[in-house]
């Protein structure tokens, strides 16, 4: 009796002979597979706002791009807009070079044809165009990409309140 259970032959044999031929099945069914499982979902991390508050002074220190940005130009000259643009590019470029040292993603330079294999870093690499299929993916670098490789941000004192960009200043 307890053949009947381990073997499916002897079983669909033995069914056969109590419900007649109708009921016989031809092959044993297959179990579906088990789904793939669903990978688990990303956890989010909480910013810290101190470091973003901290490079927005120092691109407001030394190149003082919160008064570029929040002023009307609408009112100044193409030659005054270039002059104030100028100034704010170079502070701002200073900001970068002193506090970060920022790398191309990618070495080919831009316009030449690349292929990127399976499992490409896809938060390094933005694929635009008629993405369809799976990769290696063959298209042209129209970007390189920046990634920083190191940061140096001044360390803040425990008591500093990195909101207070600039401090106002009253002149005694």
């Amino acid at each position: 009796m307890f053949g009947i259970l381990a073997d499916a032959s002897l079983a669909a044999r033995f069914a056969a002979v109590r419900n007649g031929p109708a009921t016989v099945p031809t092959a044993p069914v297959k179990a579906s597979p088990p789904p793939a499982p669903t990978p688990a979902p990303s956890t989010l991390k909480e910013a810290s706002p101190d470091a973003a508050l901290q490079l927005l002074a120092l691109l407001q220190r030394d190149a003082r791009l919160l008064d570029f940005v929040g002023e009307d130009i609408v009112s100044y000259t193409d030659a005054q807009i270039g002059a104030a643009s100028r100034l704010v590019h170079e502070g701002c470029a200073r900001v970068l070079r002193e506090h970060f040292t920022i790398a191309p993603v990618r070495s080919e330079s831009e316009g030449s044809r690349i292929t990127l294999q399976p499992g490409f870093d896809a938060a390094s690499v933005r694929l635009t165009g008629n993405v369809v299929g799976q990769p290696p993916f063959t298209g042209s670098l129209s970007h390189r990409g920046w990634r920083v490789t190191e940061v140096r941000l001044p360390k803040l004192a425990e008591k500093h309140d990195a909101r207070v960009i600039v401090p106002a200043e009253v002149e005694l």
